[in-house]
């Protein structure tokens, strides 16, 4: 039996940092510095074809390694890492709302 996100919760505890689809970084600074990272090797791996060939494109991996799958990803995983613990989604009955974090 897989454990797949069906938009039921468990409760069981994952063991993961956040209850998002798991892009999202322990920290903004770390997040920020993988995008640098990913992004730098992307965009390094086609810039540099013209002057080192086709080794360059050995930078893609580094760079989708980086973001996780893709830039979009990565996206993803800074608006799960800026939210968290600031919006908490329940479900009830089949039924999901998002609140808020703070009381009040």
């Amino acid at each position: 039996m897989t454990d797949r996100p069906t938009g039921r919760p468990t409760g069981r505890p994952t063991g993961r940092p956040t209850d998002g689809s798991g892009f999202a970084s322990a920290s903004l600074p770390r997040h920020l510095a993988r995008g640098a990272v990913g992004f730098g090797a992307l965009i390094g791996a086609f810039a540099l074809i013209p002057v080192v060939g086709p080794v360059a494109l050995l930078l893609l991996p580094v760079g989708v390694v980086a973001l996780r799958g893709c830039p979009t990803c990565w996206a993803i995983g800074l608006l799960e890492t800026v939210s968290r613990g600031r919006v908490q989604r329940s479900c009830e009955d089949g039924h999901c709302t998002l609140t808020t974090g703070r009381p009040g």
